[in-house]
């Protein structure tokens, strides 16, 4: 099974936007307010603390156009506010805020509302649309992200295995090391020239700006990834000399255990410092929780591959010591995970009405029953492996049949041993056992891509106890406007490929300037690129139109920013999709524009 290709197809299969962490929890002026004068500075604060972007405040007057302001910073130092400083002599009329900035677990988040200053306008400034997220930059991010998961486990659960557990033959670790550290190291430098186009929702090529590696290196989720670039080199510095020098009896020397230790440890904290742990109530405490987890897992299920590949593939079977060592650190490692999971969900949850009230819960409900399974599958691995430890080969039975005959009458024998394959049976070969013992491990390995696929689906999933805020804070869209109107339009050129769905977002979908973002899906729901896509809009009712959209490709999506519809009324949207030279299609839709 590739999981590099199936975490592709996941995402870019239905590419959705990432839950923010950080709720808006006030603004200051608050939302829809009229006030006598002018404010000096609009000051938002947040359930969590924020990273701020140079471009955090888009501020539009009453005549549509946007107010110069001051650069954005923390109000008072309070790291879970964000303010701008407004210029003087602003006219009466309505004012729109656009916000965005970046949550304490990485995430970025935003959204708009109005404010007054003497009277109302007859008609709100429009916000120019802007993407939360850029489909591509998105889905290659995440898959990023996901992907250093697995690596991470995949090399620290090996390291692990090869230094705790002393199998003989290391020779069949190697590979695993080897594509762990790479992948890592890949994940991470992807991650980290990504994280600039991510935080503003751009394309992939905006991360080209020099400016964007400036920004990125100052903030906490980018300082993390460098952090774990740099520890990536002594990590491989450790795992090499392993590789070439080993004891005689198998035995990692302490100071090598010791270094390995420190240097998983600091992995792990490059993840608990920009993620869910470094936000929320006692964050002392839920990053040593989060660090205690992942090392856990990485030693569990990165050291259950160790596990498979030396049972598969090493020269000779492993001796029974090293499973039955690995079977104590699985069973260490599921104790930590269940005490720090235990922490995790009641720090996340906050209730126990939110394990079906909320999508943070569904998800832990089903990771909990997947972990149930796969608890399922280490106990019968634990039995095979307590099986192989009992089992005699041919030979110990024969030496053992001829001392009995030796023994004078009557004289009592050694007392008989319980075995472990179930009654009715007489201690079948070892092989046998070594063989059932690989299938069962196998199975293992597999339910535990599955937890660690819905772990990392859990990790991107507002908290419930976030979620409970946010639903008491000012919603994230512009006040008194209706959201982003969305449309799936499927179209069929009758050729093959020549099929799929198209997504439009029209933001505000009202009349004046208005945004469109449109994305190509093809028949297996995955994003397509095609040579053209045409945008028009008619109003019949007052012969108006057709007008262009002249939306353009984007690297990856189309859109456009400055689309006019003077009236409102039922306008008739025209799509037109070419996938080739000479195949093309054209669809419509209505479409309701309002005032």
């Amino acid at each position: 099974m590739s999981l590099g290709a199936t975490l592709v197809l996941l995402l870019l299969g239905g590419a959705a936007p990432a839950s923010a962490h950080a709720a808006l929890r006030g603004t200051d002026p608050e939302d829809k307010s009229v006030v006598e004068s002018a404010p000096r500075h609009i000051t938002l604060t947040f359930t969590e603390s924020v990273g701020l972007l140079e471009d955090s405040f888009r501020i539009y007057g009453p005549d549509n156009r946007r107010v110069p302001l001051g650069g954005p910073q923390h109000a008072d130092g309070a790291s879970d506010t964000a303010r701008t400083e407004l210029p003087g002599g602003l006219a009466d009329g309505t004012y729109t805020v656009a916000w965005r900035v970046v949550s304490a677990d990485s995430h970025p988040v935003s959204g708009a509302f109005t404010f007054s200053v003497g009277e109302p306008s007859p008609t709100p400034p429009a916000v120019p649309a802007t993407p939360d997220e850029h489909p591509v930059t998105a889905s290659l991010y995440d898959t990023g992200r996901y992907l250093a998961y697995i690596a991470a486990a995949l090399l620290i659960g090996t390291a692990a295995f090869a230094g705790l557990c002393r199998p003989p033959d290391t020779a069949p670790l190697r590979a695993a090391l080897l594509t762990g550290w790479w992948t890592l190291l890949t994940a991470t430098v992807a991650l980290l020239v990504l994280r600039a186009p991510y935080e503003t929702g751009t394309a992939p090529g905006t991360a080209l700006d020099p400016s964007a590696a400036a920004r990125t290196l100052t903030g906490r989720p980018g300082l993390a990834l460098l952090v774990r670039l740099v520890l990536l080199l002594p990590a491989a510095a450790v795992l090499s000399r392993s590789a070439r020098y080993r004891a005689p009896d198998g035995r990692t020397p302490p100071a090598r255990l010791a270094a390995g230790a420190a240097l998983a440890v600091a992995l792990a904290l490059t993840w608990a410092a920009a993620e869910h742990a470094s936000a929320g109530i006692q964050v002392p405490v839920a990053m040593a929780s989060s660090v205690l987890h992942l090392l856990a897992t990485a030693c569990w299920l990165g050291g259950l591959t160790a596990l498979l590949l030396t049972l598969c593939r090493a020269k000779t079977p492993p001796p029974v010591a090293t499973v039955t060592r690995f079977s104590r650190l699985a069973l260490c490692s599921v104790t930590v995970l269940v005490v720090t999971g235990l922490y995790q969900s009641w720090r996340g949850l906050g209730s126990w009405s939110a394990l079906t009230d909320s999508s943070y819960g569904r998800v832990l409900t089903v990771k909990l029953a997947a972990t149930v399974l796969l608890l399922s599958a280490a106990a019968l691995s634990r039995r095979w492996t307590t099986a192989l430890a009992t089992a005699r080969t041919p030979v110990e039975a024969e030496a053992e049949v001829r001392t009995r005959a030796l023994e004078p009458a009557g004289a009592p024998g050694p007392a008989p041993q319980p075995d472990p394959s179930g009654p009715g049976t007489h201690s079948p070969d070892p092989d046998l056992r070594r063989r059932a013992l690989r299938r069962s491990v196998l199975a293992e390995a597999a339910v535990a891509v599955v937890v660690l696929l819905i772990t990392t689906v859990l990790t991107g999933t507002l908290p419930a106890r976030a979620e409970s805020e946010a639903a008491k804070a000012p919603r994230p869209q512009v006040a008194g406007l209706p959201g982003a109107s969305a449309f799936t339009i499927p179209y069929d050129i009758g050729t093959p490929g020549g099929r799929g769905t198209v997504q439009i977002a029209m933001d505000p979908g009202r009349v004046g300037e208005n945004g469109l973002q449109a994305v190509v899906f093809g028949p297996d729901g995955g994003l397509t690129f095609v040579p053209e896509l045409r945008l028009s809009f008619t109003l019949a009712a007052k012969d108006i139109g057709p007008i262009d959209a002249k939306i353009t490709d984007r690297g990856g999506y189309w859109a456009a920013n400055d689309l006019n519809l003077p009236l409102e009324g039922t306008w008739t949207m025209k799509l037109t999709i070419r996938v080739s030279e000479l195949d093309q299609v054209s669809e419509t839709r209505e479409v309701r524009i309002t005032r």
